[in-house]
C-alpha cells in the first residue's frame, strides 16, 4: 500500500489481494466510481443522460436493477445462446476467408482484429437485436465509421483527460473525442429508433397480447424498464464495456494454447468427450467442460482487461490498521496482484490447472480468492459477465473442437502494454489446422 498524487488527487494504491478484500468488503450500497468524468462532460453537453458507468447513488442503483435483469444470472444469460451461435457461425465462414487468403493457406495474421469485430459484432446484436455486418467481406459503411469512431474517441481520451482544459480550444485531441462519442451514440440511437418503430408496428397489428418479446432491448422498452432516452444513455456505455474483454481475452488464450500445444491437447479432448460430432456447443455443455472454463479464468488472471480500477469510499474505512476519510480514492492494482507470488505460486506461467479441484498436488494452487477479480465485486461487478463469459466458452470451445492452433512463426514473443486497457504489443498471427475429427 502507498499514496501518490496526480495534482490535488490523493491516490492509496493497493498491491494486495488482502487489501483490496478490506475495502471491497466495506463497500455501501451505491460504490462511486472514480474516472468516469470525462465520459460525463461529453453526456453534459449533448444533454444525454448518464448509464450505467457514468452515473452514481440511488440514481445508479436503480439504472442497475433495471439493467440487470435479463443479463445477470446464469439462466438469463443462456437465452442468448441462439444469438451467439449465429455470429460465431459467420465468424468461423470468416475465419476460412481469412486462411484461404493467406500464403499458407491457414494463418490469420492479426487475430485480435478479428475478435474486435466478432465480439462487436455479438454485442450489437445482444443489445439492439441488429446485425451490424463487422463480419462480412465488405463492411458496411455506417459500421466502418461507428468503429473508427471507437478508437478515436478512446484514442483522444488519453490527452483529453491529461492534457489542460485551456488547450482544448488550441488543440484537436477534445473535438476528436467528442466527435467520436457523437458517431457512438448516433448509431446507438439509429437501432434504438429502428427498434422501437418495430415494436410500435407489432403493437398495431397484433395488439399488447401479441407482441413477442424477442432480445434485451425489446424487453427493457416493452417491460417499462427504461424510457428510449434512458435506453440511450446506457446502451452505448454497456456496448462499449462488452467488447474489449471478449476480443482480448479470447486473443490471450489462443495465444497461450498455441504455446502451450499439451493444454490445447487436453482441451480439444474435454470438448470432443462433450459435444458430439456435427453439433454445436450449447450452454448446458460448459457445466461438463471444466478445463475451458479454467483456461479463461487462467487468461484474466494474467491478463486483467484493465489493469487498474479505482473507487471512492462513501464512509471512513479502514485498511491494515490505518483509517481513511470518506472519500479517499483507492486503485486497485489488478496487474500486480494476480501477478504476485504471493498470491499465486509461478505466477508467470499460463496454469489453467491451478483453478481445477482435481488437479496433481504438484500444480500451482491460489493462494487468495481476491488474488483474480477479472470482472469486479459487489454490487458494481461487471454487468454483462455471463454474457461474455457465455460468448467466450462457446467461441473458444467451437475453435478448439475444428482447429489445432499454432503460433505464427513471425509472431514470436508477445508482451502486454495498457492502452486503457491490456492489450498485445504486436499483431498476433495464428495459424488454424484443420482437424480430422
Amino acid at each position: 500500500m502507498w499514496i501518490s498524487n496526480t495534482g490535488p488527487q490523493m491516490h492509496v494504491n493497493l498491491a494486495s489481494a488482502r487489501l483490496m478484500e478490506q475495502v471491497m468488503r466495506q463497500e455501501g450500497k451505491y460504490p462511486v466510481r472514480s474516472d468516469m468524468e470525462l465520459w460525463k462532460e461529453h453526456r453534459d453537453l449533448q444533454d444525454l443522460t448518464y448509464g450505467p458507468f457514468t452515473t452514481e447513488g440511488h440514481h445508479w442503483y436503480q439504472l442497475r436493477q433495471a439493467l440487470n435483469q435479463r443479463m445477470l444470472k446464469p439462466a438469463e444469460a443462456a437465452l442468448y445462446t441462439d444469438a451467439f451461435n449465429e455470429v460465431i457461425d459467420d465468424f468461423m465462414t470468416r475465419l476460412d476467408q481469412l486462411r484461404a487468403e493467406s500464403a499458407s493457406g491457414n494463418q490469420v495474421s492479426d487475430m485480435a482484429q478479428l475478435f474486435y469485430y466478432f465480439a462487436l459484432e455479438a454485442i450489437s446484436y445482444i443489445l439492439f437485436e441488429k446485425r451490424i455486418g463487422c463480419l462480412e467481406r465488405s463492411i458496411p459503411e455506417d459500421t466502418v465509421t461507428f468503429v473508427r469512431s471507437i478508437g478515436l474517441m478512446f484514442q483522444n481520451s488519453l490527452y483529453a483527460t491529461f492534457l489542460p482544459k485551456w488547450t482544448r480550444s488550441v488543440l484537436p485531441f477534445w473535438k476528436r473525442y467528442l466527435d467520436g462519442w457523437n458517431v457512438i451514440f448516433s448509431f446507438g440511437k439509429k437501432l434504438i429508433d429502428e427498434k422501437i418503430k418495430e415494436v410500435e408496428t407489432q403493437l398495431q397489428v397484433a395488439g399488447p397480447d401479441g407482441v413477442q418479446v424477442s432480445g434485451y432491448l425489446h424487453f427493457l422498452l416493452t417491460g417499462g424498464q427504461l424510457s428510449p432516452r434512458e435506453a440511450m444513455g446506457s446502451l452505448p456505455e454497456l456496448l462499449m464495456a462488452g467488447v474489449d474483454t471478449t476480443s482480448n481475452t479470447l486473443t490471450w488464450a489462443l495465444y497461450h494454447l498455441s504455446k502451450h500445444p499439451e493444454i490445447q491437447a487436453a482441451l480439444h479432448e474435454e470438448v470432443v468427450g462433450v459435444v458430439p460430432a456435427g453439433q454445436v456447443p450449447q450452454h448446458k455443455d460448459f457445466a461438463h467442460m471444466p478445463l475451458l472454463k479454467a483456461v479463461l479464468k487462467e487468461t484474466l488472471r494474467l491478463y486483467p482487461v484493465v489493469p487498474t480500477n479505482s473507487r471512492i469510499v462513501e464512509k471512513e474505512t479502514e485498511v491494515d490498521g490505518f483509517l481513511f476519510p470518506k472519500n479517499t480514492q483507492f486503485v486497485f492494482c489488478h496487474y500486480v496482484v494476480s501477478r504476485d507470488p504471493d498470491t499465486f505460486s509461478d505466477p508467470e506461467s499460463f496454469q489453467p490447472h491451478r483453478w481445477l479441484r482435481n488437479s496433481q498436488p504438484a500444480t500451482p494452487r491460489i493462494q487468495h480468492p481476491f488474488g483474480s477479480v477479472p470482472f469486479g465485486y459487489g454490487v458494481r461487478a461487471c454487468l454483462g459477465r455471463r454474457i461474455a463469459e457465455l460468448e467466450m466458452q462457446l467461441l473458444l470451445a467451437r475453435l478448439i473442437r475444428k482447429y489445432q492452433v499454432v503460433l505464427a512463426p513471425e509472431t514470436g514473443e508477445v508482451k502486454s502494454v495498457a492502452r486503457i486497457v491490456l492489450v498485445p504489443n504486436k499483431k498476433v498471427g495464428l495459424q488454424f489446422l484443420q482437424r480430422q475429427c
